[in-house]
């Protein structure tokens, strides 16, 4: 993974460009290189929330784990973006109420409690792209929360598959996985899979899904066709 030298990792976040000189020199000098291999779990429920996260390359999932196992995904935090929980928390001075895992080799810059905070109160610039992010994250956080309570569950799992299958449709993901994205319970994914599959609509295999019909798939989804 590139380790972005200097100040070349503010490109990653356009709305820092406009830092002044000043400014942006303290942010570059508080800002702790981090790299953190895939697989590893960076925060979990109870942990003290003490920096600041921007992710410069690769991609972190954030999701919440019931105590029956259930568990649903409630965004990704990937490059040039920064993490809402993180930012409640530290506004707050709250603990980490889920858990962030890194889906990729992750290069971030980690910016301490105190420094946050001064940034916070002296930058307008800076002031404006945490609270930028913050409201951006927030919106699709409600739109998650919308989409689970009221929408139906063919549909969004329609969406899922045409979301993921890409040019060559097809998908490699475990109906456990598939469960975790939309907030549902396995058992009704895979039922629901199984449908798709009568249909003519997929097929399954062990480990993956192959999209066989676009058209229908677009037409469950409620999406307009190409």
């Amino acid at each position: 993974m590139d380790d972005t030298r200097a100040d070349d990792w503010l490109s990653r976040f356009p709305a820092l460009v406009a830092v002044p000189q000043a400014e942006r020199q303290r942010l570059l000098a508080a800002a702790q290189v981090l790299h953190v291999p895939v697989g590893v779990t960076i925060f979990r429920p109870g942990d003290v929330c003490d920096n600041y996260f921007m992710v410069v390359e690769g991609s972190v999932r954030v999701q919440k784990v019931a105590e029956n196992g259930r568990e649903i995904v409630l965004y990704r935090v990937e490059s040039g973006e920064t993490c809402v929980l993180t930012t409640s928390c530290l506004l707050a001075s709250e603990r980490y109420p889920a858990e962030g895992v890194t889906e990729t080799d992750v290069l971030a810059r980690a910016l301490p409690l105190a420094s946050f905070h001064a940034l916070l109160s002296s930058s307008e610039t800076f002031r404006r792209f945490v609270f930028s992010s913050f409201s951006a994250r927030m919106a699709d956080l409600m739109a998650l929360v919308e989409a689970v309570a009221f929408g139906r569950m063919d549909s969004r799992l329609a969406q899922r598959l045409l979301a993921l299958g890409g040019s060559s449709g097809r998908i490699v993901i475990t109906h456990q996985q598939l469960a975790a994205e939309l907030g549902s319970a396995r058992e009704v994914v895979s039922r629901l899979l199984k449908e798709f599959e009568r249909h003519g609509w997929i097929t399954l295999d062990r480990g993956q899904i192959v999209v066989r019909d676009i058209a229908a798939l677009t037409l469950s989804a409620g999406q307009p066709s190409l």
